[in-house]
């Protein structure tokens, strides 16, 4: 049986945005703290979306090179399930023992050995709809819950999951009418694509085994 695919919708600035991805099957929901983004929240702001989260679903604050300050002010507003940074920002950092990290890595980048389970493939650039590298991310879909990042949207997700079989999906400007406002309309039309692939895989595999 082919498992269900974790669905991230990142950049996330109003509770409207977070109903609707919950509301047609969103797994994780993403809070970006990083100025000068068009995504970022601060902490009084992120705190009070972090209330509109209903139980069983994800949420990750999402970093990019941040201050010890900002993380630990994060962490005390939004009370994350998953924390999201560069790889290489972690070793700056210091968490809580049972925090769950997804360090990022990016296509052209990944100069050091992954050792993490879960782990998520960026482009070069976060936010700008840049498309990650879907070979690279398939050769590391094989041993690691990699969730492919990066240029996706509801036209070209169904083939990104068919090409690199990931654990997971995150889409941030895909599901945007401007830069940093989401479009409930997109939203669903994403997770609504995501969960199509899901289900020709689904079939193909059943085929398989009833060969």
């Amino acid at each position: 049986m082919t498992p269900r695919l974790w669905v991230k919708v990142c950049g996330l600035r109003s509770v409207e945005a977070i109903e609707a991805a919950v509301r047609v099957g969103a797994d994780a929901v993403g809070f970006v703290f990083h100025e000068p983004s068009p995504r970022h929240v601060d902490c009084a702001r992120a705190r009070a979306l972090a209330t509109a989260v209903p139980a069983g679903i994800d949420k990750v604050a999402v970093f990019l090179h941040p201050t010890q300050a900002l993380v630990d002010a994060a962490l005390e507003a939004v009370r994350p399930d998953w924390l999201q940074t560069d790889a290489a920002d972690l070793q700056a950092i210091v968490l809580p023992a049972a925090q769950r990290v997804l360090p990022v890595y990016r296509t052209g980048r990944i100069t050091e050995a992954v050792r993490a389970r879960r782990i998520l493939l960026e482009a070069a650039r976060s936010g700008a709809g840049e498309r990650a590298d879907w070979d690279a991310a398939a050769a590391l879909a094989r041993t690691n819950e990699l969730v492919l990042a990066g240029g996706l949207d509801a036209a070209n997700v169904g083939a990104a999951i068919e090409s690199v079989r990931p654990f997971g999906v995150d889409v941030s400007s895909g599901v945007e009418r401007d830069r940093g406002v989401k479009d409930v309309a997109l939203i669903r039309e994403f997770v609504i694509a995501v969960r199509a692939a899901e289900a020709r895989l689904a079939s193909s595999a059943q085929g398989v085994e009833q060969r």
